[in-house]
């Protein structure tokens, strides 16, 4: 290693270790948490790998304070094929419905194996006995929706940690910061059966080689796109600094489908420049739902249904409007068809001409005390990131929800007000294609959670991960460990050490290469697309690719693994364009906009690939889970039966 400085840990650059499992687990996230416990439930050898430490890694790894879409608990009102009915219809049919289904179908099972190894879903100690919003018998909470009873209240700041126990308890082999780099195939041919993947430690530097009879792919989606801040790197995005989407780049580099990659919306959250940290500002959606909004001179904002009634008394914003069976608020971004739109403040256009002024705060002090205390404390507490840098400091410093508000800097849920080429990939984005199984493409690569195309949330990401646990399982027992093929190890350790072998002090660091990837897509890949733009884009992130990585430097295995998370970016920024540059007409549900056409005739799903020369694509129909009970229930027979015993 070429440090100038003392590094704490031994430097073991030289040394490669090599493990075998019948399943490995790429993220050790909720998602890869529970694809190894289902996997090591079903007799398996299981490997998980992961970039951090999995007792508190991933997107859910610091909490989460609501599980959406469990359809089958006790109390739900409403079916898992009617939920995912309402979800497709309302993304226009650009939705998995697989997953998503898997998520309705099977989400209440796995609160329940959460609640077994000491998972917190329920009012145990009573603290809000008598809500509205709890249910007396299971002691059960619910969010959003008191009637339909299919979003609930949980304390997933526990979760995780039960998560990592239980493995640990099963015999999970848990590799922490190591961070995955590539993925092996057959022969090392492009399109060819997955049998491992390699990696280095973040700490150490050390080279790893770990083979599996079958593979889940279960890393976060891809962040700091668009989004960055050399200042605050850790508050670029929602999801964790850790979480940027390498495994949809290693997946290109084999040849993996993808779908949907050229989705992006405008920005909710990212302090790159103009917001706060999540849920720390006032506003009255997801977490804060539904918080009393007030304007500068503490005149109350009204709420309304869906047909414009005001409403008067507080109970009425969590019931369906009259005639309507439920409603659907959470993780979407979007404003849901009228069908599923649920109670909200009047917009600013219409208070703005009413005599309201600027600015406005959330007001929970006239709430009755059950609402006001599940808002702050509860849902802002158990939420990723906030258990300490919002609800504990905010505390600390005198903050008393009885007696203050908080100010809004932006419209609904979002943080700041951004603008157009201000992207993420939030709210149902692209990722990994899937069939029943939730198998790619490459024979012995499943995907489960974030990893997936229109994924979503914690209940998405811990359903999917066991079912995909359980298939992998089954394809495991059918196959043997393959050794890898070596010059596709050699090309790989050479990738990922060059940086350590570049002069620091003349070359390109981390910061850099993320600061000048995300303005290059900030300028020709932004709101508005145009064929023209997106090539000139293109050929700008190839010549980083040719010019600017080689030239890249660290100093020591951290910055290394900053490094190549930044290639990665690269790499996935280059799969948005290419993706973008084949859907030709406007898509409003894909918040996809081009300037050179005006054609709003719906296109099927693009899938595209890497055939290790070229790109290529097919389309795919929007309906092509096909019947989706008869399908999960013919790809999950024995799992069914199990259940009916």
């Amino acid at each position: 290693m070429n440090t100038k400085n003392n590094w704490p840990y031994p430097s073991l650059v030289d040394e490669t270790e090599t493990m075998e499992a019948d399943v490995l687990i790429l993220g050790g996230g909720i998602a890869g948490c529970m694809a190894a416990i289902s996997a090591a439930k079903k007799g398996k050898n299981v490997i998980v790998v992961e970039k951090a430490a999995a007792k508190r890694s991933g997107a859910g790894g610091s909490g989460c304070d609501h599980w959406e879409m469990a359809a089958t608990n006790p109390c739900s009102s409403v079916t898992p094929e009617e939920l995912v009915e309402a979800m497709m219809d309302d993304n226009d049919g650009y939705n998995n419905a697989i997953s998503h289904y898997i998520e309705c179908r099977e989400g209440w099972d796995r609160l329940l194996d959460i609640e077994k190894i000491g998972g917190k879903i329920r009012d145990t100690d009573d603290e809000f006995a008598g809500a509205m919003f709890r249910d007396e018998e299971t002691k059960l909470m619910f969010a959003y929706d008191y009637k339909s009873k299919i979003t609930l209240r949980i304390w997933a700041t526990t979760f995780k940690p039960a998560m990592e126990k239980e493995m640990l308890r099963l015999g999970v082999r848990i590799v922490n910061h190591v961070a995955v780099t590539s993925l092996l195939t057959e022969g090392g041919k492009n399109g060819a059966r997955c049998i491992g993947a390699t990696g280095i430690n973040g700490r150490t530097g050390k080279f790893h080689i770990f083979l599996g009879k079958a593979v889940v792919m279960a890393m976060s989606r891809p962040a700091r796109i668009w989004l960055f801040s050399a200042a605050y790197p850790g508050l670029c995005e929602f999801r964790p600094m850790s979480c940027i989407g390498s495994g949809h780049a290693m997946g290109w580099k084999i040849g993996a489908e993808f779908n949907m990659m050229e989705k992006s919306v405008r920005a909710q959250f990212s302090a790159a420049g103009r917001s706060f940290p999540p849920y720390s500002t006032g506003n009255n959606h997801n977490t804060w739902y539904a918080a009393s909004l007030i304007d500068a001179e503490g005149k109350e904002i009204p709420y309304a249904d869906r047909d414009g009634n005001i409403l008067k008394e507080v109970n009425e914003r969590f019931y369906p409007a009259k005639g309507q069976k439920y409603f659907m608020k959470g993780g979407n971004i979007e404003k849901a068809k009228y069908p599923y739109e649920g109670p909200e403040t009047l917009p600013y256009e219409q208070i703005k001409d009413k005599g309201y002024k600027l600015p406005l705060y959330a007001d929970l002090t006239e709430l009755p005390e059950h609402e006001r205390n599940v808002i702050w404390g509860m849902m802002v507490g158990e939420e990723g990131k906030t258990k300490i840098p919002v609800y504990k400091n905010f505390t600390e410093a005198g903050f008393d929800s009885s007696r203050h508000v908080l100010q809004c800097y932006g419209s609904g849920w979002t943080s700041a007000e951004f603008l157009p080429q201000e992207r993420q990939l939030f709210g149902l984005p692209g990722g990994f294609m899937n069939d029943w199984k939730l198998q790619t493409n490459i024979p012995g690569l499943f995907a489960a959670g974030d990893a997936l195309f229109a994924s979503n949330c914690y209940g998405h990401a811990a359903s999917t991960g066991h079912y995909a646990g359980r298939h992998a399982s089954d394809y495991a027992d059918e196959k043997d460990i393959v050794q890898p093929y070596m010059p596709q190890v050699e090309d790989e350790r050479e990738r990922v050490y060059a940086p350590l072998h570049t002069d620091v002090d003349t070359g390109i660091t981390w910061k850099e290469l993320n600061h000048a990837i995300s303005k290059a897509m900030q300028s020709y890949c932004g709101e508005i697309k145009e064929e023209m733009l997106l090539r000139t884009g293109m050929e700008l992130l190839k010549k980083y690719e040719r010019e600017v990585v080689p030239k890249a430097a660290a100093a020591n295995p951290h910055e290394l693994v900053r490094l190549l998370e930044v290639f990665d970016i690269l790499t996935v920024s280059q799969i948005i364009i290419e993706s973008s540059l084949l859907r030709k007409n406007n898509c409003p549900k894909l918040e996809f906009f081009r300037s050179d056409s005006n054609s709003k005739e719906q296109e099927p799903f693009i899938i595209i690939r890497n055939d290790g020369e070229k790109v290529v694509s097919r389309k795919a129909p929007l309906d092509y889970a096909g019947d989706l009970k008869s399908n999960y229930e013919t790809y999950n027979s024995e799992y069914v039966k199990e259940l009916r015993q």
